[in-house]
Protein backbone atom coordinates (compact mmCIF):
# COMPACT_ATOMS: atom_id res chain seq x y z
CA UNK A 1 0.00 0.00 0.00
CA UNK A 2 1.38 3.37 -0.97
CA UNK A 3 0.92 6.16 1.53
CA UNK A 4 3.40 8.53 -0.11
CA UNK A 5 0.88 10.78 -1.92
CA UNK A 6 -1.09 11.29 1.29
CA UNK A 7 2.04 11.87 3.38
CA UNK A 8 3.13 14.54 0.88
CA UNK A 9 -0.34 16.06 1.03
CA UNK A 10 -0.14 16.24 4.83
CA UNK A 11 3.37 17.75 4.71
CA UNK A 12 2.12 20.48 2.36
CA UNK A 13 -0.44 21.51 5.00
CA UNK A 14 1.17 20.94 8.42
CA UNK A 15 4.44 19.97 10.09
CA UNK A 16 3.85 16.48 11.48
CA UNK A 17 6.37 14.43 13.43
CA UNK A 18 7.45 11.10 11.87
CA UNK A 19 5.74 9.18 14.70
CA UNK A 20 2.48 11.08 14.05
CA UNK A 21 2.65 10.23 10.35
CA UNK A 22 3.29 6.60 11.23
CA UNK A 23 0.28 6.58 13.54
CA UNK A 24 -1.86 8.16 10.81
CA UNK A 25 -0.85 5.68 8.13
CA UNK A 26 -1.42 2.76 10.51
CA UNK A 27 -5.10 3.72 10.59
CA UNK A 28 -5.57 3.70 6.81
CA UNK A 29 -6.77 0.89 4.60
CA UNK A 30 -6.59 0.65 0.84
CA UNK A 31 -9.82 0.50 -1.16
CA UNK A 32 -10.07 -0.29 -4.88
CA UNK A 33 -13.15 0.76 -6.87
CA UNK A 34 -13.55 -0.36 -10.47
CA UNK A 35 -14.80 2.05 -13.12
CA UNK A 36 -18.59 2.29 -13.04
CA UNK A 37 -18.87 0.88 -9.51
CA UNK A 38 -20.15 2.75 -6.47
CA UNK A 39 -18.16 3.63 -3.38
CA UNK A 40 -21.29 4.99 -1.71
CA UNK A 41 -25.05 5.05 -2.23
CA UNK A 42 -27.76 7.09 -0.48
CA UNK A 43 -29.35 6.01 2.79
CA UNK A 44 -26.27 4.28 4.16
CA UNK A 45 -24.38 5.19 7.29
CA UNK A 46 -20.94 6.51 6.45
CA UNK A 47 -18.01 5.23 8.48
CA UNK A 48 -15.10 6.40 6.27
CA UNK A 49 -13.55 9.34 4.49
CA UNK A 50 -11.41 8.65 1.44
CA UNK A 51 -8.23 10.07 -0.06
CA UNK A 52 -7.77 9.49 -3.79
CA UNK A 53 -4.36 7.98 -4.56
CA UNK A 54 -5.21 7.22 -8.18
CA UNK A 55 -8.30 7.60 -10.32
CA UNK A 56 -11.32 9.84 -10.72
CA UNK A 57 -14.70 9.72 -8.99
CA UNK A 58 -17.84 11.84 -8.91
CA UNK A 59 -20.21 12.57 -6.05
CA UNK A 60 -23.80 13.39 -6.96
CA UNK A 61 -27.39 13.31 -5.77
CA UNK A 62 -30.63 12.68 -7.61
CA UNK A 63 -33.36 15.30 -7.29
CA UNK A 64 -37.06 14.46 -6.96
CA UNK A 65 -37.36 14.21 -10.75
CA UNK A 66 -34.46 11.74 -10.90
CA UNK A 67 -32.02 14.24 -12.42
CA UNK A 68 -28.36 13.81 -11.53
CA UNK A 69 -26.66 16.79 -9.88
CA UNK A 70 -22.87 16.48 -9.60
CA UNK A 71 -21.51 18.18 -6.50
CA UNK A 72 -17.87 17.09 -6.66
CA UNK A 73 -15.26 15.37 -8.74
CA UNK A 74 -12.34 13.83 -6.90
CA UNK A 75 -9.02 13.16 -8.57
CA UNK A 76 -5.58 12.38 -7.20
CA UNK A 77 -4.80 14.10 -3.87
CA UNK A 78 -8.42 14.99 -3.12
CA UNK A 79 -10.45 13.87 -0.12
CA UNK A 80 -13.93 12.53 -0.84
CA UNK A 81 -16.98 11.43 1.10
CA UNK A 82 -20.43 12.41 2.24
CA UNK A 83 -19.10 14.69 4.96
CA UNK A 84 -22.50 15.54 6.46
CA UNK A 85 -23.22 11.84 6.93
CA UNK A 86 -19.69 11.11 8.17
CA UNK A 87 -19.52 13.85 10.80
CA UNK A 88 -23.18 13.99 11.86
CA UNK A 89 -24.07 10.29 11.83
CA UNK A 90 -27.01 10.75 9.46
CA UNK A 91 -27.80 8.60 6.40
CA UNK A 92 -25.90 9.57 3.26
CA UNK A 93 -27.57 11.54 0.49
CA UNK A 94 -24.90 11.05 -2.16
CA UNK A 95 -23.86 8.54 -4.74
CA UNK A 96 -20.10 8.28 -5.21
CA UNK A 97 -19.19 6.56 -8.46
CA UNK A 98 -15.79 5.69 -9.92
CA UNK A 99 -15.32 7.26 -13.37
CA UNK A 100 -12.00 5.39 -13.68
CA UNK A 101 -10.49 2.43 -11.87
CA UNK A 102 -9.54 4.10 -8.58
CA UNK A 103 -7.34 3.43 -5.57
CA UNK A 104 -8.26 5.16 -2.33
CA UNK A 105 -7.07 5.29 1.26
CA UNK A 106 -9.89 5.09 3.81
CA UNK A 107 -9.93 6.25 7.40
CA UNK A 108 -12.62 5.13 9.82
CA UNK A 109 -14.55 7.74 11.84
CA UNK A 110 -13.62 6.25 15.21
CA UNK A 111 -9.96 5.92 14.20
CA UNK A 112 -9.98 9.57 13.11
CA UNK A 113 -11.31 10.70 16.48
CA UNK A 114 -8.61 8.65 18.24
CA UNK A 115 -5.99 10.13 15.93
CA UNK A 116 -7.10 13.65 16.89
CA UNK A 117 -6.47 12.81 20.55
CA UNK A 118 -3.17 11.00 20.01
CA UNK A 119 -1.72 13.31 17.34
CA UNK A 120 -3.46 16.72 17.58
CA UNK A 121 -1.60 18.02 14.51
CA UNK A 122 -4.15 16.07 12.46
CA UNK A 123 -7.00 18.12 13.92
CA UNK A 124 -5.26 21.10 12.35
CA UNK A 125 -4.71 19.21 9.07
CA UNK A 126 -8.39 18.28 8.76
CA UNK A 127 -9.51 21.74 9.90
CA UNK A 128 -7.44 23.26 7.09
CA UNK A 129 -9.06 20.85 4.62
CA UNK A 130 -12.56 21.75 5.81
CA UNK A 131 -11.76 25.47 5.64
CA UNK A 132 -10.41 25.08 2.11
CA UNK A 133 -13.49 23.09 1.07
CA UNK A 134 -15.79 25.76 2.53
CA UNK A 135 -13.96 28.52 0.64
CA UNK A 136 -14.11 26.50 -2.60
CA UNK A 137 -17.82 25.90 -2.15
CA UNK A 138 -18.47 29.58 -1.56
CA UNK A 139 -16.44 30.51 -4.65
CA UNK A 140 -18.42 27.98 -6.67
CA UNK A 141 -21.73 29.46 -5.50
CA UNK A 142 -20.63 33.02 -6.25
CA UNK A 143 -19.24 31.91 -9.61
CA UNK A 144 -22.52 30.25 -10.60
CA UNK A 145 -24.42 33.42 -9.64
CA UNK A 146 -22.30 35.98 -11.44
CA UNK A 147 -19.90 34.53 -13.99
CA UNK A 148 -20.16 33.44 -17.59
CA UNK A 149 -19.93 29.81 -18.66
CA UNK A 150 -16.44 30.50 -20.02
CA UNK A 151 -15.27 31.97 -16.69
CA UNK A 152 -16.78 29.08 -14.73
CA UNK A 153 -15.14 26.55 -17.02
CA UNK A 154 -11.72 28.21 -16.61
CA UNK A 155 -12.10 28.13 -12.83
CA UNK A 156 -13.11 24.47 -13.06
CA UNK A 157 -9.99 23.65 -15.10
CA UNK A 158 -7.86 25.43 -12.51
CA UNK A 159 -9.38 23.35 -9.69
CA UNK A 160 -9.25 20.09 -11.65
CA UNK A 161 -6.17 20.18 -13.93
CA UNK A 162 -6.48 17.99 -17.05
CA UNK A 163 -9.79 16.54 -15.91
CA UNK A 164 -11.47 17.57 -19.16
CA UNK A 165 -9.52 14.67 -20.77
CA UNK A 166 -10.89 12.25 -18.17
CA UNK A 167 -14.54 13.24 -17.71
CA UNK A 168 -17.23 13.49 -20.41
CA UNK A 169 -18.27 16.98 -21.46
CA UNK A 170 -21.88 16.47 -20.30
CA UNK A 171 -20.72 15.65 -16.75
CA UNK A 172 -18.58 18.78 -16.56
CA UNK A 173 -21.57 20.76 -17.83
CA UNK A 174 -23.74 19.17 -15.14
CA UNK A 175 -21.23 20.16 -12.44
CA UNK A 176 -21.14 23.73 -13.78
CA UNK A 177 -24.94 23.93 -13.99
CA UNK A 178 -25.00 24.60 -17.73
CA UNK A 179 -26.12 22.73 -20.82
CA UNK A 180 -23.62 20.52 -22.65
CA UNK A 181 -24.17 22.68 -25.74
CA UNK A 182 -23.41 25.87 -23.78
CA UNK A 183 -20.22 24.36 -22.44
CA UNK A 184 -19.18 23.20 -25.92
CA UNK A 185 -19.65 26.73 -27.26
CA UNK A 186 -17.53 28.17 -24.43
CA UNK A 187 -14.80 25.60 -25.07
CA UNK A 188 -14.80 26.38 -28.81
CA UNK A 189 -14.42 30.11 -28.04
CA UNK A 190 -11.53 29.36 -25.69
CA UNK A 191 -9.92 27.16 -28.35
CA UNK A 192 -10.21 29.96 -30.88
CA UNK A 193 -8.63 32.39 -28.40
CA UNK A 194 -5.68 30.07 -27.81
CA UNK A 195 -4.96 29.91 -31.55
CA UNK A 196 -4.77 33.68 -31.94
Amino acid sequence: MTHEPLIEHVKNQVVARPEDLLLFTSKLREVAVAKGKFLLRPNTYVKHEYFVVEGCLSAYYLDKKGNKNIVQFAIENWWLGDFDAFYNGVPSKLYIEALEDSTLLAINHDDLQTLFQQAPIFERYFRLLVTSAFISLRKRILSSLGKSVKERYLEFCESYPNIEDRVPNYQIANYLGVSAEGLSRARRKLGALKKT
